[in-house]
């Protein structure tokens, strides 16, 4: 027998296999049509509350073209699609389940779920349902596995749809969103014993180069920095003495954590809430800023266009965060950004000349002497240029100092900044006006936000994985703005506006 022969038998062998198992080609779960015929439910799926509500909850986004995997690379089983498990990871968040065990045995308990989802049934005539529950789910490992695996870009389809879905009903009240946007980040701590304070460590506790050997993933970052003094035996003594020092254990100087980051895209919706537009996870050991770039450009792409407004604490104070909202045809566009004094020069007072020069402490504008690309003090690649002193520079003059300051008997006061217009914005926003007052009152949005996705336990997350975490995130977010769309639709229905 040759082997071609050989070969052409095993694959009719397979082929009869296939059939007598009744597998067929695997059909991608379509939510979204059942949501709109829900009288293609079976009798048993149709009269289980549970089904209806996750039905009701989940159906308007369009699974149907849900970025899915190559569902038949095994001959002798189907695989279990990401949209199937996706859909159960909602339904695990929702419901509060701890574990994948415990969204399993749900599942097990509600098998209408089962075929809703998308899973593969394995047909028994011992259960009134027709199918064996047990036998049509993927183990718990199995589900553990995916959650590490699965790409978060098919996640993101669902997070971008669920916006587009959001802004569709409110068009329909004639309630544009998106002009205000908010942006913030939420630590996540890993499921390491290095976070907790009382575990004994070996070495150093928060050593970078000390990977906990629970989550390989994780990195070392800090939460937020201060130098104040938590006890001492002189309350009197605002700074510490020269002759009597306090011992370095009795100062607190950051609060510093193993985990991740994930920054979100928040719009507020009066009279509704708040959804989200964008949001991206990260190690822990990457700065805020690091979010910004990333987050807009998918905020653009869910939007349509470009945000005239944002709000963000003063860890966005960038130059590159004003210079993204400045327009010169829209001169009410900004960016709400509180000042920092970073690297102790306190420069919150410079003004600048009607062209745009700075000026120096006696009041002159400082010339420009020469520009530069920068590509190391920041994480955008700029121009920057250095002012000097008009008394000296372009030609030196015999004209005194007007207040004598301390750098005029040497080469005169000079500046270092970059040539955007970002950076003069920096310094002239007018942080006492009412326009920013009430633009900055919109960043309670993205606290609101975190305080949701804090409920839903993204902070402290039972998992040792980064991808892992990532994709439960995103689930997360999408599940927040389900239930958004879930209140506006309701709303709907009871002011009778469907």
């Amino acid at each position: 027998m040759t082997g071609f022969s050989i070969l052409s038998r095993f694959q009719a062998f397979s082929r009869q296999i296939w059939a007598n198992f009744n597998l067929g080609n695997p059909i991608k779960s379509d939510l979204h049509s059942t949501w709109l015929h829900p009288e293609q439910l079976p009798k048993y799926a149709a009269e289980t509350p549970v089904v209806q509500r996750m039905l009701d909850l989940l159906g308007p986004l369009d699974w149907a073209d849900f970025p899915e995997r190559n569902l038949q690379r095994h001959w002798c089983q189907p695989a279990v699609s990401y949209a199937a498990f996706a859909g159960a990871m909602l339904l695990k968040l929702n419901e509060g389940l701890d574990s994948m065990g415990d969204l399993r045995l749900y599942l097990v308990e509600h098998p209408g779920l089962i075929p809703l989802f998308g899973f593969h049934v394995t047909h028994s005539g011992k259960h009134s349902c027709g199918f064996d529950p047990e036998a049509s789910l993927p183990t718990q490992r199995h589900m553990t596995r995916m959650l590490r695996e699965m790409p978060n870009t098919s996640l993101q389809f669902l997070l971008t749809d669920s916006a587009r879905l959001i802004c569709q009903e409110l068009h329909r009240f004639q309630v544009e969103a998106g002009d205000c946007i908010s942006l913030d980040t939420k630590h996540i701590l890993a499921w390491v014993k290095e976070n907790n304070p009382k575990a004994y460590i070996d070495g150093k506790r928060y050593d970078k180069t000390q990977q906990p050997k629970g989550d390989s993933d994780c990195k070392l970052g800090c939460k937020r920095k201060h130098n104040q003094r938590t006890t001492s035996k002189d309350q009197s003594s605002p700074t510490t003495p020269n002759t009597n020092p306090i011992s370095a254990e009795m100062i607190q100087v950051g609060e510093y954590y193993w985990g991740y980051g994930s920054g979100v895209v928040v719009v507020k919706v009066p009279d509704f809430g708040e959804f989200i537009l964008a949001e991206m996870t990260q190690t822990f050991d990457h700065p805020d800023v690091s979010y910004f770039f990333p987050l807009m450009t998918k905020t653009e792409q869910v939007l349509g266009f470009k945000p005239r407004f944002g709000t963000f604490d003063a860890a966005f104070d960038a130059w590159y965060v004003y210079d993204y909202f400045h327009r010169d045809d829209d001169p009410d566009a900004f960016a709400a950004v509180p000042f920092s004094e970073k690297g102790g020069y306190k420069a919150k007072g410079r003004q600048f000349s009607p062209e745009g020069l700075p000026v120096c402490a006696a009041g002159l504008a400082m010339p420009l002497l020469f520009s530069f690309t920068d590509r190391t003090t920041c994480l955008v690649e700029h121009e920057r240029g250095k002012y000097g002193c008009p008394l000296r520079y372009p030609h030196p003059t015999d004209k005194p100092c007007p207040i004598n300051h301390k750098n005029s008997a040497k080469k005169g006061c000079t500046a270092m900044m970059p040539t955007s217009p970002g950076a003069r914005l920096r310094y002239t926003l007018d942080r006492d006006g009412e326009a920013y007052k009430d633009t900055y009152r919109q960043r309670t949005a993205v606290e609101r936000i975190n305080s949701q996705a804090k409920a839903l336990n993204i902070e402290r997350p039972h998992i040792r994985n980064g991808q892992a975490i990532a994709n439960q995130n995103t689930l997360i977010y999408v599940l927040i703005n389900l239930r958004l769309l879930q209140r506006i639709r309701n709303h709907k229905t009871e002011t009778g506006q469907c």
